[in-house]
């Protein structure tokens, strides 16, 4: 019984260590500190209990107000990392053939309203056929964004400058026989927890809305060798959290009254409201396949460590991942395979794998059933 009691003791003590260190501003832990954090959590402590656990407190609230004096950089990794294979796991390491079935003969729409929903694999034959510019392409892009943001509150930030000249230099190597790949001369957006030099990185917080982080994220550089435009950071809920952030809520295109949902909240919404070809998000909990549900776009969510998360925010380190929201699953394929893997150079997120990835679309889809839930029971 004794054990018992010592033990109870013990959980209740770091409980209340937990609330008392992270939120006492005073130098010193008194005893009305104490009584005051118990009756948050509902603990009960004798009067002898607290004397006790007082030295305790302020020892270990010392040791925290240390650590909190050295200034630690965002991307700084933590001395361990999570690796989620199980003891043994083998993956194969090299890729099945693909067959990405691109469109070969599309037609160049006469409304900028029908360009602006095409996919990524019809928008590619456009450009590659030089039936549509990378420079036309991205303007009707920010028209759009211009013309439709101030409603959905899904740009923080519109790279116009940026984009305009990768459009340029995209339209310049194709013209000279230069042709990248699938997404040359394709505007999109990513999700503004992404460092981009010369613009503001805001992980959608009010303390950080004027943050500029000079370096390049690992998934931006890899879109901008591809031959991808850059056209606006998108809104992510404060912090990674919600569809909230310091410029209001970020809104579903199909109903203004619904939030998108988060927090690749802009990345949704701006996707499925043709605002971008397509956008890059993050997920922790949700936070691709919940907005694009949401927002009725198509999201990827990779398993953990396919894609680099070097130089953004991170939420959970164990957790997190980054994946495309697209207009089609097939686009959602194209994206993921120009970001996924490791950077040749080496790269600072040590979770990175390089897995093996192939794409074929199906033929016949006359033997394939769906299904839904019509009730949810709860």
């Amino acid at each position: 019984m004794a054990i018992l009691k010592e033990m109870r003791f013990n959980f209740r003590f770091i409980v209340l260590l937990a609330v008392l260190v992270a939120g006492c501003s005073q130098s010193k832990i008194a005893n009305r500190h104490i009584r005051a954090a118990q009756k948050i959590n509902g603990l009960s402590f004798s009067r002898q209990e607290i004397k006790t656990m007082r030295a305790y407190l302020n020892e270990n609230k010392n040791g925290y107000d240390s650590m909190r004096a050295f200034s630690l950089d965002y991307s700084v990794a933590p001395a361990l990392y999570f690796d989620p294979r199980p003891d043994n796991f083998q993956f194969r390491k090299v890729s099945d053939s693909s067959n990405w079935d691109y469109p070969q003969d599309v037609s160049l729409p006469s409304s900028e309203i029908e360009i602006a929903f095409m996919t990524v694999a019809q928008l590619s034959s456009l450009i590659k056929n030089k039936k549509l510019t990378s420079t036309q392409l991205t303007k009707i892009y920010l028209g759009r964004i211009k013309k439709y943001n101030d409603s959905l509150l899904a740009v923080v930030t519109v790279t116009e400058e940026l984009a305009l000249r990768q459009a340029q230099k995209a339209d310049e190597e194709i013209a000279n026989g230069k042709y990248r790949g699938p997404l040359h001369g394709i505007p999109y957006g990513i999700k503004d927890l992404f460092a981009v030099p010369g613009y503001k990185t805001t992980w959608g917080a009010e303390p950080y809305q004027n943050q500029v982080l000079e370096e390049t994220a690992e998934v931006v550089r890899k879109l901008e060798a591809a031959g991808a435009v850059l056209i606006a950071k998108l809104t992510s809920g404060a912090l990674a959290r919600g569809d909230v952030w310091f410029g209001g809520k970020t809104k579903n295109p199909w109903d203004l009254k619904q939030g998108a949902s988060g927090s690749s909240a802009g990345s949704a919404s701006a996707t499925a409201a043709g605002l971008v070809a397509f956008s890059i998000g993050t997920e922790t909990m949700g936070s691709i396949l919940s907005p694009s549900s949401r927002c009725g776009a198509t999201g990827l969510r990779p398993s953990f460590g396919a894609v680099s998360r070097s130089g953004a925010m991170t939420l959970s380190w164990s957790m997190d991942k980054v994946g495309p929201i697209c207009r089609s699953a097939q686009d959602c394929a194209i994206v993921f395979n120009i970001i996924r893997g490791k950077n040749e150079l080496g790269d600072p997120d040590r979770t990175v794998v390089d897995y093996p990835f192939s794409f074929n679309t199906p033929t016949d889809l006359s033997s394939y059933k769906i299904g839904y839930t019509k009730k949810i029971v709860r």
